[in-house]
Formats: C-alpha cells, sequence, structure tokens
C-alpha cells in the first residue's frame, strides 16, 4: 500500500526535483502539495509547483498556496540562489492546471482530520510556515500525523544564509519552534547530509542522457544552481538538498543519523534560525528528531536517475 505524503514546498529548482522523485515512485500517494513562500514569493512558489506537475505529466495533483510570509519576521527569499523565478535554468512553459481554491493550511488540516490517524507523512522542503500554522489553528491533528521528515537546519555545516542558520529555519524560527517542539515524530535532513550529496559531472549528464523533457530539465536545473554553491564553497558540484526528503521516505538506509534533541534559536538576532542539534548529547533535554548525520551519495544518485527515468 503507498505511504500517503503531502509536500509542502517553495520550489526551487531542488525542491522541483524533489517533487518529480516522489511523483515517479509507485510508493508513494502524493494527496496534495502546499506551497509557501520561501525561496521565491508565494506567486511564484505555487506557480512552480504547477510548472513541475505538468511536466511529470500528472495534473490530477492538487495544489495549494498556502503562507505568504513568516508568522513574525519579514520574508527573506533567495532569488541569488535559484534565480528570478525560482526555476530558472530552462523555460518551460507557463501552467494551464488551476490552483485549489482552499488555502494550504486548510488542505492540511481538513486531510489530517479525515484520513485515519497515523497514516499521512508530512514532507516540507522550504519554510515550515504552513505546517506550524495548521499545528497552532489545529492542535488535534499533532497525534494524527505518522511523521515529519523535513529539510533543513544544520550542525556540523552551522550555516549557509547567516554563520548560524540554514535558509529554511532561519525564514521562520517562528514555525521552526513550533514544529520541533510539536511532539510529531521528526526526522531532519540538515546540511550535514545534502553537503554530501553534491551533484557531479557524471551525475548530471545521467540525467540529460535520459532523453527525457524530465532529464533536460533536472540537468537544466541543476546546472543553474550549482554555480553558486560551487562558487561559494569550492566544491565540484552543489547539493541536491529536498530530494533527500523523497529518498528517506524510499530508501531509508541510504542515511545515517542519531535521535536526538533538536532546538531552534529565536531570541538571538546573531544566531537567528540556528538548528541546536545535541549530537553529543550533552544536556539532558529529551530527544525530538531523528537528525540525519551522513548519507550514500552513490545510491542517492543512482536511486533519482532510476526514478526520473520512470517519467
Amino acid at each position: 500500500m503507498a505511504r500517503k505524503i503531502i509536500i509542502d514546498t517553495d520550489p526551487g529548482q531542488d525542491d522541483a526535483v524533489a517533487i518529480l522523485l516522489a511523483l515517479a515512485s509507485p510508493e508513494l500517494d502524493v494527496l496534495g502539495i502546499t506551497c509557501v513562500a520561501g525561496n521565491v514569493p508565494l506567486a511564484l512558489t505555487s506557480r512552480n509547483a504547477r510548472v513541475v506537475c505538468e511536466l511529470a505529466g500528472r495534473t490530477e495533483v492538487p495544489i495549494f498556496a498556502g503562507c505568504d510570509r513568516p508568522l513574525e519576521r519579514k520574508l527573506v527569499t533567495a532569488e541569488y540562489v535559484h534565480g528570478k523565478t525560482g526555476l530558472d535554468g530552462i523555460a518551460l512553459p507557463e501552467p494551464e492546471m488551476a490552483l485549489q481554491e482552499r488555502h494550504a493550511v486548510d488542505f492540511l488540516i481538513e486531510t489530517l482530520r479525515s484520513e485515519p490517524a497515523g497514516s499521512v507523512t508530512l514532507c516540507p522542503l522550504g519554510p515550515l510556515t504552513n505546517i506550524a500554522t495548521a499545528l497552532q489553528r489545529a492542535p488535534d491533528i499533532a497525534a494524527r500525523i505518522s511523521e515529519i521528515v523535513l529539510m533543513g537546519g544544520a550542525y556540523f555545516e552551522v550555516g549557509n544564509t547567516t554563520p548560524a542558520a540554514e535558509f529554511n529555519i532561519h525564514v521562520d524560527p517562528q514555525a521552526a519552534e513550533i514544529v520541533f517542539r510539536s511532539g510529531v515524530p521528526l526526522v531532519v535532513m540538515p546540511l550535514d547530509v545534502t553537503h554530501k550529496a553534491l551533484t557531479t559531472r557524471a551525475r548530471v549528464e545521467a540525467f540529460r542522457n535520459l532523453g527525457t523533457p524530465v532529464g533536460h530539465a533536472v540537468a537544466s536545473w541543476t546546472d543553474f544552481f550549482e554555480r553558486f554553491d560551487m562558487a561559494k564553497y569550492g566544491s565540484e558540484g552543489a547539493p541536491l538538498h529536498d530530494p533527500c526528503v523523497i529518498a528517506y521516505l524510499l530508501k531509508p538506509d541510504l542515511f545515517t543519523g542519531r535521535h536526538i534533541n533538536v532546538e531552534i534559536e529565536t531570541t538571538s538576532e546573531l544566531t537567528m534560525g540556528m538548528t541546536v542539534a545535541d549530537w553529543w548529547r550533552v544536556t539532558d533535554r529529551a530527544p525530538n528528531a531523528m537528525f540525519m548525520g551522513d548519507v550514500d551519495a552513490a545510491g542517492f544518485y543512482a536511486l533519482l536517475t532510476e526514478r526520473l527515468a520512470r517519467l
């Protein structure tokens, strides 16, 4: 039986690859895609999600626009990484499929209340504003969520947006705090993992050599956004952050980590949005997250290429 998931996202080239991986995998039943402001503003993230579903030929997947700003802070975006549309790199047609009329938060609450308890996994790939808003408005849903598998945070890799904070958590630290304190089982894919899943020329060309519209799009997207990270980190390629979330659902043994306590910094401007991960278990704070530390990068890219070939 396919695992029911909701993807909460701010596409983003790496978000787009994660959505494609999910849509290509029969083990996963994508109940809907909820969009949030993050990499680019909400109007573009909700456009980009539809572009990706049309590219995959999956126009039946419902897409919902959600929160257009963080809970308490001004929106910070990342056009400098993802380009002005968020999906720069290849020209794709404007989407024809419609956005759903319901707000993403309403969809999250109603779906979690109507599906059997413990049957839906949430997969946030961007700032956690939609998820936190749903938990605040409907505290009863926390007990109904199977688990939340998210991309965000960092510990050994520290920050990619400030010296201390990773982008998704930095954009809405207050939302992240609500999610990390919700009691819902959490699996976290931090930069510590995603920076070990770097594109290489061979890996990008493997996407291109699929010879399909999806393969060309993924190769073009990775070509575009890897330039930024290669210049910044001096690395051979760029991390494909968000597909790690979907890969974990498909092949959890690709990843290793520790069940530890993770707190979110929300008071210090210096370290705002830092994920304070008790990796060495030096406090007596109760563990609240499976915080991943390593990935089998070759296995990850093999899975990604094999699945994308199906679209």
